[in-house]
């Protein structure tokens, strides 16, 4: 059996599909913001252990603290800050929030391998059953998840 819809109807999903769309466009995740309980810990962790390049580094004598702003390939922009008294993140069990941030890589062993090398422990490599590619979790300083997942 054939549905016919009124046309007033038609456009009026139609125009609001649009209006919506004009009116919110993303074009990509601009920054990654992690406030870090030990500055120093984790700039080294991030600039020496981890391949981030640093754009610039501010300190904020009003705040005292520090914002290091960090770039992947050039691409992509992560935010350290130091805040004196900010309260540990709940982790453990998982708590709402950011889960994790992941880092794609072509070989997670390989990635697996050299972070380990550097002293950071690294998860066993296991399989997404959903992409058929492997990943692996590792800790920042301050217990933050970060995951290696294959291109």
């Amino acid at each position: 059996m054939k549905r016919v819809f009124p046309a007033f109807f038609m456009t009026f999903v139609v125009s609001s599909s649009a209006k919506r769309h004009k009116q919110m466009h993303f074009n990509k995740v601009h920054h990654i913001a992690i406030i870090v309980s030990d500055y120093q810990a984790s700039q080294k962790f991030y600039t020496q252990i981890l391949p981030f390049e640093v754009i610039k580094e501010t300190y904020r004598k009003e705040r005292n603290s520090y914002k290091l702003d960090l770039s992947l390939n050039g691409q992509y922009q992560l935010e350290l800050f130091s805040f004196p008294g900010a309260p540990p993140r709940p982790s453990f069990p998982e708590a709402i929030g950011l889960r994790h941030l992941a880092f794609e890589v072509d070989d997670v062993a390989g990635t697996k391998a050299v972070l380990e090398e550097k002293g950071v422990a690294v998860q066993d490599i296991r399989v997404d059953e959903i992409t058929g590619k492997k990943f692996a979790f590792f800790e920042d300083p301050d217990g933050l998840p970060l995951e290696i997942y294959q291109q």
